[in-house]
């Protein structure tokens, strides 16, 4: 699947401006901030969208955290090999599918394009691996035949299941207690309840063909593959094992990651992940966003009402990336109005010198991606007077390569 153009990041070390400080970011399976260390090029990989409702400002908040978390990582001097999937074949695309009318491909692929294009505008860092769940299927069938042979996998009726507690360290991500879990679970896509099974926990790897859905021939038969199994089978064959980090919104770190990680490691005997990182949920106006209450701040419409899309990005950043949060419409016309201040202190021929201010941002973002910590500090800088003629590209130039704004 192809992914969308990269933008260019200045490197400010060949300006002259240093490199950063070892990057820190809250893991929510140790429930602390902690180092990276990346040995070699940071391997990073992000759950990406079920194309039917693309690109509201709670997904945009999630890509955006891990540009930011990307951008560290390179001001630090290392490479990243970045990972996303797209689940385009799913219930809730084939349940959008068919409320609208419309083919479940198309759908699928229209909303994709309008993901690439909003992430385009906002200067998102592409992946390297942009993986269809369809073409992940080879990846899925050989993750579960790998599964099979270690004795974790059982049927229900044609179904096959992982069980979840032959993984040692299951529960690691959320570290719920099993109440918390399976009621989550039943929320969220789940079905504990269901006959047949040995646990209420065990999730769904591969689901047999049903009247009227898509499936696919394989040595399971015929079906199409769960939604777990996708990102286990996508991560391992691109990052490999103890891959740097696992991202994505918080509401997927159980079941998605959870379920995830112990079929992994059940296959692999190896940790899954060093670090999960998790990004907090926007809501509008004292409400969850979502398509069903009608209330969903896209990306596009933003864009088509004539946001600068450097504003929408400000706007986002300007909470930090655990905080969950509500969008009202004042947000936007105080990013606007930031934005406009920045530029102009941005376009004058002197200013208070960039060193001071070049170190705060490196800092706030090293540690734990303090975006509002990083857009004070151009505030203030903004604010100050100075006789240094090199310092507003200097500052235009680190606000450019770290935050991903441009003058």
């Amino acid at each position: 699947m192809q992914s969308w153009p990269r933008p260019s990041i200045p490197r400010l070390v060949d300006a002259g401006l240093g490199t950063g400080p070892v990057v820190r970011v809250h893991d929510t399976a140790r429930g602390e901030v902690v180092p990276t260390d990346p040995q070699g090029a940071a391997r990073l990989y992000v759950c990406g969208i079920t194309p039917y409702d693309a690109t509201h400002l709670g997904h945009a908040n999630t890509y955006l955290t891990f540009d930011l978390l990307q951008r560290a990582w390179l001001d630090h001097g290392v490479d990243v090999h970045y990972t996303q999937n797209v689940t385009d074949v799913d219930d809730p695309l084939l349940e959008r599918a068919t409320a609208t009318g419309m083919d479940w491909v198309e759908l699928a692929e229209r909303e994709t394009q309008l993901f690439r294009e909003d992430m385009t505008a906002l200067r998102i860092l592409p992946p390297e691996d942009y993986i269809g769940a369809v073409e992940s299927i080879p990846l899925v069938v050989d993750l579960i035949g790998r599964l099979e042979s270690t004795g974790a996998v059982y049927r229900v009726d044609d179904d096959l299941y992982f069980e979840v507690r032959s993984a040692e360290r299951f529960g690691q991500v959320s570290g719920w207690d099993d109440e918390t879990m399976s009621r989550i679970f039943g929320e969220r896509g789940g079905d504990p309840e269901r006959a047949g099974k040995r646990d209420p926990l065990d999730c769904l790897l591969w689901q047999a063909e049903r009247p009227g859905e898509p499936a696919w021939d394989t040595e399971l038969g015929r079906g199409r593959p769960g939604w777990h199994i996708e990102c286990a089978a996508i991560a391992l064959h691109h990052l490999g094992t103890a891959f740097d980090v696992q991202g994505g919104g918080s509401d997927l770190v159980f079941p998605h990651h959870e379920m995830s990680a112990a079929e992994a490691e059940r296959a692999t005997g190896e940790a899954f992940a060093r670090s999960y990182v998790h990004a907090g949920m926007v809501g509008y106006e004292g409400e969850k966003m979502s398509k069903s209450k009608g209330n969903l701040v896209l990306v596009s419409r933003l864009r088509a009402e004539g946001r600068d899309p450097m504003a929408i990005r400000l706007a986002l950043l300007a909470h930090h990336y655990r905080e969950d949060w509500e969008w009202f419409g004042d947000e936007i016309e105080a990013a606007q109005e930031r934005l406009a201040r920045w530029r102009s202190a941005f376009a004058r021929p002197s200013a208070s010198p960039a060193k001071a201010v070049i170190d705060r941002l490196r800092g706030a973002l090293a540690n734990d991606l303090d975006a509002p910590a990083a857009l004070a500090a151009v505030d203030e800088w903004c604010a100050a007077e100075g006789d240094d003629v090199d310092a507003p590209g200097q500052v235009a130039l680190a606000v450019d390569a770290l935050i991903g704004v441009t003058a």
